[in-house]
């Protein structure tokens, strides 16, 4: 009995003891638990409790989980589109072919570049041909011959010289018929496939990438036709009407000259029935071009 008196009086001793140097209001010692402050086995339930906010607003090391739930930071705005919605969204569809160009119905009527394309039609003739190709080699000049089947079928060693001089060769249909587009189908397939046929034949090898339609009078069926078989169909910017014998040479150049500008394709004659006088302003065109310093495609 007499033990347990001295111990409640050495217990009120010691309560005493710790009110005089514990205050009222005072923070408690370190080290000593409160209802408040956290144990190793419960983590803060935000970032106000007890840790350090990096400048992000995430709690010491980053171990935020993006895109959880109550994460408003996380959350896609009107201004942001979510990965997963990038990767499900269908890709655009490429554009037609037929838009690429403002030729009629969309043919190509420019190169792409600001190179000039120079396009040569209705041959290959024996006679203004091979003085077409001797201008061009003189200043390294690369063209396209838009050739008819069955002169490509005559004259089978210039088609075989405008290969192997490394001009583009072009389906311009077998006889130059203008009405070719109004064809059926299978009777426009015939007359290209005849003239590639005799092209290919003279120059084995050479890639007829091109058709042309006589006249420029396309029509949706020969396009179609002419894709089919693996051409695409080519138009131009710049006509002289070199092809008329009432036009002079003087007229040819002037037109030329006033209407190319760069990526323009220019058309010319080396067959049909005004040769010479393309041939006479064929040279003064050039030695212009080359002052303006327009360089050259085949396309």
């Amino acid at each position: 009995m007499g033990r347990n008196k001295i111990g409640i009086a050495a217990a009120a001793a010691a309560l005493l003891l710790l009110a005089w140097v514990w205050p009222d209001g005072g923070d408690p010692p370190s080290g000593t638990l409160t209802a408040t402050e956290p144990t190793a086995s419960a983590a803060p339930t935000s970032a106000s409790e007890g840790e350090e906010t990096t400048s992000g607003g995430e709690t010491g090391a980053d171990t935020s989980v993006e895109g959880a739930p109550g994460d408003e930071s996380a959350a896609p705005s009107s201004e942001s589109v979510s990965p997963s919605a990038e990767s499900s969204a269908p890709a655009p569809e490429a554009e037609p072919a037929s838009n690429t160009y403002d030729g009629p119905l969309g043919t190509r009527n420019h190169t792409g570049t600001d190179a000039v394309a120079l396009t040569f039609d209705d041959g290959p003739s024996p006679e203004w041909t091979p003085t077409v190709l001797a201008m061009l080699r003189e200043r390294g000049i690369k063209a396209v011959f838009c050739v008819i089947g069955a002169y490509a079928e005559a004259y089978p060693e210039i088609i075989a010289d405008i290969a192997r001089e490394g001009h583009t060769l072009c389906n311009h249909a077998w006889f130059h018929e203008f009405d070719l587009g109004k064809w059926s189908e299978a009777e426009i397939r015939a007359n290209l496939q005849r003239t590639n046929d005799a092209i290919v034949k003279a120059a084995p090898g050479a890639e007829v990438a091109y058709f042309r339609h006589p006249g420029g009078q396309w029509t949706e069926r020969a396009i179609a036709v002419a894709a089919d078989l693996g051409m695409e169909s080519l138009h131009w910017a710049v006509d002289p009407s070199d092809w008329d014998n009432k036009t002079t040479g003087a007229q040819i150049e002037k037109h030329v000259l006033s209407e190319t500008e760069p990526g323009a394709i220019v058309l010319l004659h080396d067959g049909a029935s005004n040769q010479e006088d393309m041939c006479a302003a064929l040279r003064s065109i050039l030695d212009e071009f080359d002052k303006r310093g327009y360089a050259y495609t085949g396309l």
